[in-house]
């Protein structure tokens, strides 16, 4: 990969997408020396301009941006770097720099989701119902999917299209539940789904 660090000052764009959702999270600019450790440490790492130094992501806040895959573009002096980030990603506390309009039914809300049913899994708390479900063990999480699926059958030979959206709402749930009670994610149905169309 030879990228043109001589057209703008030494310094090109850096794009950062997520990897599992390919939303845009940030902008920053590389030297070739901030290039060079991203590639090495597999963390993004950009040239401060206002600072005048190599800035990791994440090392203050441990928010890193774990890398996954770096593309440039066509004229060589832009790079798409892929990567999983650890936390948030603006200084704001969101996960992306961009704000975003118009957002009803953002799939990106399953992420969150799945998020954050890790960590009611990982970090399980009393007054949780997803904690307590875990608690119970695998059978009982499977029970309840099987529970939800046949309440949302039920539901789609109706005509109430609120009692079907809420059933459906509480099968895909579950389900998110079971992929973390047996150690998967979404993506790894996605990456399956995705195999078979190729």
């Amino acid at each position: 990969m030879k990228i043109d660090f001589a057209k703008e000052n030494g310094l090109v764009p850096a794009i950062i997408q997520d990897a599992t959702t390919n939303k845009v999270l940030m902008l920053g600019f590389m030297n070739d020396e901030a290039f060079q450790k991203t590639q090495k440490e597999k963390r993004v790492t950009f040239f401060s301009r206002t600072k005048n130094r190599l800035w990791t992501k994440g090392e203050e806040s441990g928010n890193y941006l774990n890398v996954v895959s770096i593309q440039m573009d066509c004229d060589n002096d832009t790079l798409l770097i892929k990567a999983n980030p650890v936390g948030s990603v603006c200084h704001t506390g969101a996960d992306t720099c961009w704000k975003e309009k118009n957002n009803k039914g953002n799939l990106d809300f399953l992420t969150e989701l799945e998020q954050t049913i890790e960590t009611r899994k990982n970090s399980p708390t009393q007054d949780s119902y997803t904690s307590k479900l875990f608690a119970e063990g695998i059978n009982k999480v499977a029970q309840k999917v099987g529970e939800e699926a046949i309440e949302m059958v039920i539901e789609s030979k109706d005509n109430n299209n609120d009692l079907f959206l809420n059933e459906s709402a509480d099968l895909l749930f579950h389900y998110l539940i079971l992929l973390q009670a047996k150690g998967f994610k979404l993506q790894d149905v996605i990456a399956k789904l995705e195999a078979r169309k190729k």
